[in-house]
């Protein structure tokens, strides 16, 4: 009988935060996720604030004898973490382990599932949904591709039957919460729903809801949706189909 190949282990990178919240959602959806796939080891390393570090996370692994890591990171965009701090930590990893970094999780329709999911626990009915304009409100970056990511699921979410959908950003960009739910009022919006595009709360997400002040709906941080813990583990199988491919050495590590 032919043993099973041991299954990578799936290291979640989150970016921690002085909030306990934040962590405590963290591990509420890593939770999740082990309940969909009992059988798959799931780790949990943070980038500051918090611990276990991703380093920490790592070594120990290492020390272990695992081999084989697939590292997601716990974001909904490629913005710096995505593209430096998480190469950069894979980088200094202990080098008898073999790294892929996966795709961060945005964008994609599991994502849109969980905003709805969570303005209908909000208190809005899809028969509400052409009637009501849509604060899409994320946390902000400077970097122009992720500002430009946001833009472009407000416009794919605008053709599911929202009266219309708009970006709001927390920092770094514009327009901010405020600003948007003024405007969908102007447009005329029956009602107007606030839905934070972040996973956890924290800091930004705050001001998010400071903003939805005037709104008429304010939803919840996407936190632990099943449709999130679902989008995990699709990108861990994208990276591991892709890890069939042979490594060429230390090269592993790889968006």
């Amino acid at each position: 009988m032919h043993e099973q190949p041991v299954r990578p282990v799936l290291v979640v990178i989150a970016h921690g935060s002085r909030d306990p919240r934040h962590a405590a959602t963290v591990h509420a959806l890593v939770r999740r996720v082990r309940s969909l796939r009992p059988g798959l080891r799931v780790e949990t390393g943070f980038l500051e604030f918090n611990i276990p570090s991703v380093r920490g996370v790592l070594e120990s692994l290492a020390a272990e004898g695992v081999r084989d890591v697939v590292a997601l990171p716990l974001l909904l965009t490629r913005a710096f973490h995505a593209k430096a701090d998480i190469p950069a930590v894979l980088r200094d990893a202990p080098r008898r382990l073999n790294i892929r970094q996966a795709e961060v999780l945005g964008p994609s329709p599991l994502l849109l599932s969980a905003l709805e999911r969570r303005l209908y626990e909000a208190g809005l009915t899809p028969a509400d949904k052409s009637s009501t304009g849509v604060v899409l409100a994320s946390a902000g970056s400077t970097d122009p591709e992720a500002i430009a990511v946001i833009a472009d699921i407000a416009r794919e979410w605008r053709h599911t039957g929202w009266c219309a959908v708009r970006p709001a950003f927390a920092s770094a960009a514009l327009p901010r919460t405020e600003d948007a739910v003024r405007e969908l009022r102007e447009l005329g919006c029956e009602r107007v729903a606030v839905a934070p595009y972040v996973l956890a709360p924290g800091f930004l997400p705050d001001r998010i809801a400071r903003g939805a002040a005037q709104a008429d709906v304010l939803a919840d941080v996407l936190g632990a949706a099943p449709e999130v813990a679902r989008l995990l583990l699709r990108r861990y199988e994208e990276q591991v189909a892709a890890a069939r491919v042979p490594l060429a050495g230390r090269a592993a590590v790889s968006a």
